[in-house]
Parts: C-alpha cells; structure tokens; sequence
C-alpha cells in the first residue's frame, strides 16, 4: 500500500449476495452486482442488504453499468472472448451483443451519452459509439480494476500490476486535450468495480467477500 496518500474513508460495509463478485453499479439506492463463480447478476438493495432481483448471465460477467432502464454487463465467453451485452431490469438479456476492442475489456462507465470499456492491460480507457467502434483511446498510468464517471470525471480503482498489491483511487479529468490524473487515496484491499449513488463510492472488497461504501475524496 502507498504510504503517501492517505486511505479512502470507509462509511459501510455489507456482505456481498453472492461470492467472487467482481461488477458493480450503482442505480440509485440500489446495487448491481455480477459474480465470477455462480455467472449471475443480482439487484440489491443497499439499505436492507435485500436481494430482489436474480438472474443468470450468457457468460461469465465482468464490469457492469447503469444506461437508463437497462445495464450494460461486460460479459466473457468459454473462449474468454468479451462482448458487451444489455440486461433489461426486471426483465432479461437481449439477444444482440457487441464484440469489445480486440476482444477484451472489462469495466464499464457512462455519462448520459457514451459508453465507455476499460482494458486492463492495455491501461487504457475506450470511448464507443452505438455500434461498439472506438471513437478515442484514453490512456490510463495504472491498469484499471474498476471504473465510474462523476460529475464529467473518471473515477477509477488502478493497481501497478497483477504481482503488486498497492490499489489506489484515481480521478481523470478526459475534457482537456491533455487528461489530467490525479491521485487520490490509497485502498487497502483488493477492490474490484467502482460505482457512485449520488453521494458516495461503493466497490467490492473480494477478499472478505463484502461490498463497501467509501466517501468521494474532495
């Protein structure tokens, strides 16, 4: 962990509905939660630690947004191939599905307009179009474990690497011609997704199987 920055403010933690959870959004007082192990998503409401939604993923499920009245799950195939696919709340997986970048990505962000796709290695950050097409390639300094935009700003969970256990929380400000990153706070667990009620960030906690909810630095 840096010892340079201070460490986020932890206000809440929850038991996570499910284990191995990895996607996480926020859709007012109520979560998304997508698990690596049972290949679900789950709705969650926050203040009860109530499950009231339930439903299988077509593939494993990675990163996961809130777009109006449906999510967009990063979704991976037996071949780990990604697509981006739409889950209608309280209804189902529509059939259409959009094939990520080179066939990978993980997180998932968006402003009202544009989807956006985190590549973990490629430490970088996609801006798509409706039909998936890559408009702009944002570069990242760290590689991304999770990703939210607030208020016209990126905020994402980074690590350095795979081998090194040192999470941070960063703010990318993509309106300039130049990004501009800034580090914020040091996370001192293995944190996967990042999301924001209007309020305050959530993230999964993945070694203690819980989700928790941190105040927004600044």
């Amino acid at each position: 962990m840096n010892q340079t920055l201070s460490t986020i403010e932890e206000l809440l933690r929850i038991p996570s509905p499910c284990p191995s959870a990895m996607g996480l959004a926020c859709d007012g007082t109520d979560l998304w939660i997508g698990s690596f192990e049972t290949n679900r998503i789950y709705g969650l409401n926050a203040q009860q630690g109530r499950v009231f939604e339930e439903t299988v993923a077509p593939g494993r499920p990675f990163g996961l947004t809130v777009t109006g009245d449906a999510l967009r799950v990063v979704v991976g195939q037996d071949d780990d191939d990604r697509f981006i696919r739409r889950y209608i709340m309280g209804k189902d997986f529509k059939s259409e599905k959009i094939r990520c970048a080179e066939g990978t990505g993980s997180f998932l962000a968006y402003d009202g307009d544009r989807l956006y796709l985190s590549q973990r290695d490629n430490q970088c950050i996609l801006e798509l179009d409706e039909s998936g097409r890559v408009l702009r390639t944002i570069p990242v300094p760290r590689q991304i474990t999770g990703m939210v935009i607030v208020a016209g700003r990126f905020y994402l969970v980074t690590t350095e690497s795979r081998e090194v256990d040192d999470h941070r929380l960063l703010c990318l400000d993509a309106r300039k011609e130049q990004p501009e990153v800034h580090e914020l706070a040091s996370i001192p667990f293995v944190a996967r997704s990042l999301g924001f009620d209007g309020s305050k960030l959530w993230t999964n906690d993945r070694g203690e199987n819980q989700i928790v909810a941190f105040a927004k630095p600044g």
